[in-house]
C-alpha cells in the first residue's frame, strides 16, 4: 500500500511507474503493484492516458482507494479493462474510511467482489 497526497498522473509519473514529480512528498516512491490511497489525483484529463500506459506495460499500481470521485482514473481503469482486459480496481470510501486506511498495515481490494 502506498498512501498519498494528490498526485498527478501526467509528468508527475514516470514509465516504470515511479514518482518523479520533484514537489511530491512521495518522489521517488515506486507505485507498481501496490494499493495506492489518495483522496483523488489531480492534473488534467491527459493524466488518465499516462495511467493507462502504465496499466498496459504492467508498471501501474494493482489498484486504488479513493476519498473523491476521480474521472481520470476511472476512465483509465475502465478502458484498460475494455481494452487489455486487465482490471485494475478503484474503490471509492468516505474521509473517515481514508483515514483509518491510511493508518493500516495492508490493504487488500478486489476487482471481482463488487
Amino acid at each position: 500500500m502506498q498512501a498519498l497526497a494528490p498526485l498527478s498522473f501526467w509528468g508527475g509519473v514516470d514509465r516504470t511507474g515511479t514518482i518523479v514529480d520533484v514537489h511530491h512528498p512521495a518522489q521517488g516512491a515506486s507505485l507498481g503493484g501496490r494499493v495506492v490511497v489518495m483522496p483523488a489525483s489531480r492534473g488534467s484529463s491527459s493524466g488518465s492516458s499516462v495511467l493507462l500506459e502504465l496499466i498496459r506495460r504492467g508498471t501501474a499500481p494493482a489498484g486504488f482507494v479513493l476519498s473523491h470521485p476521480d474521472a481520470i482514473v476511472a476512465t483509465a481503469c475502465l478502458v484498460a479493462a475494455e481494452l487489455y482486459g486487465i482490471a485494475v480496481p478503484a474503490v471509492l470510501v468516505t474521509e473517515d474510511e481514508l483515514s483509518r486506511i491510511f493508518a493500516a498495515e495492508e490493504v487488500e481490494i478486489a476487482a471481482d467482489r463488487g
